[in-house]
């Protein structure tokens, strides 16, 4: 089986893994990823010449492609790649939409009575969306309507002052169509502890996988802007220490009667769905949805994977997903990032990595926006490389990954919060105290 794999980065290598000794993979990337270029026969390109990567894929006559980022999906590729007789794990341009376009997946939730739905509100003008943050009293979540690569959303109360300071974002969001649109999305501001459920899709029926927990904020003690992720944590029975069955089960249910919503309004949804859920008091409300794994949520759950992941992607392509099977593991992934990220991450600075010692603490290396030149491993100004460790339970998988952390030198910085015992505890007592 040849299995082409578009993308550059850590979900790229963390897919390739999973399919490493299954299949022959292929990948196209924008930058030479040591982990994937080892384990792969390789070219570097754009993700985004939808051409290419189709040409590529004809020549290599493969068997199948996996669609790693979101961009790429925006503009069509599994839309132009399946014309060509090319089946692909990942959605078409309009199923796609879940993730692109924001205010299309609030609509699907409003008209198909999805639960697990928030009060929001979708606009083209300054005026009209400030009339609704007056009228609402309300503190709101901005967000562009199209893709910003994690780093869009602000929140009043946390990265917004006041009601007066979310109108100013909005005019910014507008005026230079961040996201590619100029528009924007005002959703009520849910309380409660965020969790991540990661299905694949094959039309029909979804197969979820272990919860887990994102980090997006740069600093420890969740503070300061929101990245594409600073690390996140699962635990060894598929759920999280402030969440339960009854929960999680919600939360699936929420993706189900999406993916029949979807199939209704644009056709069949195929590949990965990512839902980002808000455990609130009355249960969990959808936050966004991603068209693809998480990053690092992916490095999570990948790993833990005992059944194919070629026989998984094959029951997407062709409509008949089974389910899979995970260990029963914990694990921790802490991201490695260029100092000043993400406002100013310095590009082009060396970077060593023992992998022999992370090894031997049980851990993985997952190479993220990095690039391999003279058999140097360079930076390039965004999220540099994760490191996972499995264990028994999340406190000792955290220790081992904080402990594998050592043996990666460079201008890095991480946030060694990810997954301790103190943190999770605070979001057990936060979760008890909404619940009363």
């Amino acid at each position: 089986m040849k299995i082409l794999v578009v993308g550059t980065g850590a979900r790229e290598h963390a897919i390739c893994q999973a399919l490493h000794g299954e299949a022959d993979i292929y990948s196209i990337m924008s930058n030479q990823n040591p982990g994937i270029a080892r384990i792969s026969q390789f070219k570097i390109g754009s993700e985004m010449d939808i051409e290419g990567v189709k040409k590529h894929a004809l020549d290599l006559k493969v068997d199948m492609a996996i669609i790693g980022p979101e961009a790429p999906l925006e503009h069509g590729i599994v839309d132009t790649l399946q014309e060509a007789g090319i089946p692909c794990v990942g959605p078409t341009q309009q199923a796609a939409r879940i993730e692109t376009d924001k205010a299309f997946m609030r609509d699907l939730f409003t008209k198909h009575n999805i639960s697990g739905s928030i009060a929001y509100g979708a606009f083209n003008t300054v005026e009209d969306a400030g009339e609704f943050i007056d009228d609402f009293a309300q503190d709101v979540v901005v967000k562009p309507v199209g893709l910003t690569g994690g780093k869009g959303v602000k929140i009043v109360g946390e990265h917004l002052k006041d009601s007066e300071d979310a109108k100013s974002y909005v005019k910014e969001i507008i005026d230079n169509k961040i996201g590619g649109h100029a528009s924007v999305v005002l959703e009520e501001r849910l309380i409660g502890e965020e969790f991540t459920v990661q299905a694949l899709v094959d039309g029909d029926h979804l197969v979820p996988m272990p919860a887990a927990q994102d980090h997006p904020h740069a600093y420890e003690g969740d503070q300061g802007p929101i990245t594409g992720g600073m690390g996140s944590y699962s635990d060894k029975n598929g759920l999280l220490p402030f969440l339960e069955s009854k929960d999680y089960d919600a939360a699936v249910k929420v993706m189900e009667e999406t993916i029949t919503a979807v199939k209704k309004e644009v056709g069949p949804y195929k590949g990965v769905l990512y839902g980002q859920f808000m455990l609130c008091r009355d249960g969990p409300k959808l936050v966004e949805y991603n068209a693809r794994f998480g990053d690092p949520e992916a490095m999570n759950v990948l790993p833990l994977l005992e059944t194919s992941m070629v026989d998984l992607c094959q029951g997407v392509v062709d409509g008949n997903l089974k389910k899979a099977q995970f260990k029963p593991q914990a694990t921790v992934c802490k991201y490695l990032v260029p100092n000043g990220y993400p406002e100013s991450g310095k590009a082009g600075q060396p970077i060593q990595v023992d992998e022999e010692k992370i090894k031997a603490e049980g851990g993985m290396v997952f190479y993220a926006a990095v690039n391999q030149q003279n058999g140097k491993v360079l930076t390039t100004g965004s999220r540099a490389l994760g490191l996972v460790t499995t264990a028994d339970s999340i406190q000792d998988a955290e220790e081992r990954c904080e402990r594998a952390t050592q043996y990666v030198k460079g201008d890095l910085y991480h946030r060694s919060d990810v997954g301790t015992e103190e943190l999770i505890s605070k979001r057990i007592q936060h979760m008890e105290e909404i619940r009363g």
